[in-house]
């Protein structure tokens, strides 16, 4: 699948300027963590997993990560794909376990983009560029902030890569600075 192709059918699904920003944004975290990560020849597959991770959401969200297999299916989207994206949905909707570093990737840095995105808006510079590890920290402690960003799925996330928790979060700003302003 082209990175063309997945736009157009992320598209079909999705409107609204957040879910298509937050695809985005995932899908160059991915591509990022791919390359940072020793899988630069798999760079596209892992941003497309990112770009289509919440087809469904917008339209769906009470069938997230259940809905978006079906749709996958009836538009002849590979099993890897389907697989890789339902698989953040891991003990939340379905029972997909992420196996490749890949999913785990896509599992711990969901949540925390928005975490993070949200901790630097709040930033007289409204950047990532000078946020530090810990900004996010103090912000994340603080449960009513970004309430929607699972602090339980970053830290299983963090523990299925093997990372400590403020490893996950340093890696993510940094990635995030690659691309995001």
């Amino acid at each position: 699948m082209t990175r063309e192709e997945a736009w157009e059918l992320l598209t079909k699904f999705n409107q609204d300027e957040f879910h298509l920003e937050h695809a985005q944004i995932v899908e160059n975290t991915m591509r990022y963590f791919a390359n940072k990560l020793g899988y630069g020849e798999e760079a596209d597959f892992w941003a497309i997993v990112g770009l289509l991770h919440d087809l469904d959401f917008e339209m769906y969200p009470e069938e997230h990560c259940i809905k978006q297999q079906e749709i996958m299916r009836d538009f002849g989207v590979g099993e890897r794909i389907i697989h890789a994206t339902a698989s953040h949905g891991y003990e939340l909707t379905v029972d997909i376990k992420p196996e490749h570093e890949m999913e785990k990737v896509l599992y711990a840095v969901d949540e925390l983009t928005g975490l993070i995105g949200a901790v630097a808006i709040m930033r007289p510079s409204k950047s990532v560029q000078d946020l530090e590890l810990k900004s996010v920290k103090k912000k994340y402690k603080s449960k009513g902030f970004a309430a929607g960003c699972s602090r339980e799925v970053i830290e299983r996330g963090a523990e299925m890569l093997g990372w400590t928790l403020d490893e996950l979060i340093e890696r993510t700003i940094e990635a995030l600075r690659t691309f995001k302003e």
